[in-house]
């Protein structure tokens, strides 16, 4: 019976560690959007404001939201989108056009996406502007109501706002601008960026059609705000189905914030990068080590995650290569370490290999060129080395100048980590660095 007792409650912890994943993988990936920004509750007031003015009472505007990555800046318009289309008005009217600067590269595919996202692919047809403004302005013109009297309102959003500037005489910028300074149509533009400078990448018509509204969203949360916002992650809702398990993992939780190992790596975190999204990162990389024998958060699981955030990505690769390409690359650093950081080519770094085969009496590391010129392209293709300059293509390829992209602690952790690495070479790597 008590056999049986125990599986049951095996069970139930199985059944609670399931329900504890699917909540906070849906916190950590689909982040849900607050009821009230942070902090951000002027310029989420303003926002609203702009756009309601656009969307209520017909008047164009532009703004840009300015601040640097992961500050909040999509999350601020969320929900100032969120709340306006609550009204009524606004939810029977607004008509949304959302663009990247990453994926509308140029003018031609930005057209094509707002004339797709206006669902208006079949009132244009086949038919042949002269210019993107007449294009434009045949889009906005198709949206008024019947009676011709007045206009759908419509939003622009551009994302990564800067990138649309490098646009061929920034013509996209230049129209929608124009329209929401004119009363065609009633049209609100917000950009969104990192660059402090973009204004300074607007030519001089754009900038003056541009209303210069800035907001600027700067937060420097300190760390006991960025724990308790660790904390509040992790945390369990008060209507999760077994209470006796909500509590005793929000006090595991409650533990692990005061665990001076844990807080040790949070603050590495927290100096590295105070977003939420790296946040989130650190946290769902220590909930997958969550299961029915371990069914807590420990300060070893945070260690192992930050571990796997912080790993060196060109240290890994050093792992998968192969005896001799390792080899040629303890040359090319010796190389360094003699002629103090000069660049090298493949003929110094091949002499310098020599050297070291000279020293063994019976090598097993006699390769021929081709061999080895083949492991020095593969280097290249992994970006451990790099041409000096653009002109190499037309030296041969023997003596093009290379740098090396590596140092000293990558190669000396790649050693200490390479599986079998033979001692002669291991000896040779620490002549070379000492």
């Amino acid at each position: 019976m008590s056999k049986r007792k125990i599986q049951e409650d095996h069970l139930l912890i199985g059944e609670c560690i399931s329900q504890v994943q699917e909540i906070l993988r849906e916190r950590f990936c689909h982040q849900q959007l607050p009821d009230r920004p942070e902090g951000l509750e002027a310029q989420h007031k303003h926002l609203l404001e702009l756009l309601k003015r656009t969307a209520v009472h017909g008047e164009s505007n532009s703004v840009l939201i300015v601040g640097p990555r992961g500050v909040g800046k999509t999350m601020l318009l969320k929900c100032v989108l969120r709340d306006l289309l609550e009204e009524k008005e606004a939810q029977k009217n607004l008509l949304q056009v959302h663009l990247n600067g990453l994926l509308q590269t140029d003018d031609r595919i930005a057209l094509k996406e707002i004339t797709r996202q206006l669902h208006l692919e079949n009132v244009v047809g086949d038919k042949v502007f002269g210019s993107f403004a007449e294009n434009l302005a045949f889009l906005l013109e198709a949206l008024k109501k019947g009676d011709r009297s007045s206009s759908r309102p419509v939003l622009f959003v551009l994302e990564e706002f800067d990138l649309f500037a490098h646009h061929k005489n920034q013509t996209l910028l230049y129209n929608l601008l124009d329209v929401s300074q004119s009363a065609q149509a009633p049209v609100a533009v917000v950009g969104i960026t990192c660059r402090l400078d973009v204004l300074e990448l607007l030519e001089k018509r754009v900038k003056s059609r541009f209303s210069h509204r800035q907001i600027h969203l700067l937060s420097n949360p300190t760390f006991p705000q960025y724990l308790a916002q660790v904390r509040t992650q992790l945390s369990l809702p008060a209507d999760f189905p077994d209470h006796q398990f909500a509590e005793d993992w929000n006090a595991s939780v409650k533990t692990l914030v005061e665990d001076k190992s844990a807080v040790d790596v949070l603050q590495r975190h927290f100096n590295s990068s105070k977003d939420f999204r790296s946040m989130h990162m650190l946290l769902m990389l220590c909930l997958s080590r969550v299961s029915v024998a371990k069914p807590a958060v420990k300060p070893a699981d945070l260690l192992e995650a930050s571990r796997l955030c912080f790993s060196d990505a060109k240290a890994n690769i050093l792992h998968g290569l192969s005896v001799l390409e390792l080899c040629l690359i303890i040359a090319m650093k010796h190389l360094n370490d003699v002629y103090e950081g000069e660049p090298f080519n493949l003929q110094m770094v091949h002499n310098e290999f020599k050297k070291f085969l000279q020293r063994k009496s019976n090598s097993m590391y006699n390769f021929e060129q081709p061999v080895i010129m083949k492991a020095f392209e593969h280097l290249q293709q992994l970006e451990l080395i790099r041409p000096l300059d653009s002109s190499a293509a037309r030296i041969q390829r023997e003596y093009q100048l290379m740098r090396l992209m590596l140092d000293h602690s990558q190669i000396m952790e790649a050693l200490q980590k390479y599986p079998q690495c033979p001692t002669d070479i291991k000896q040779w790597a620490m002549s070379a660095f000492s």
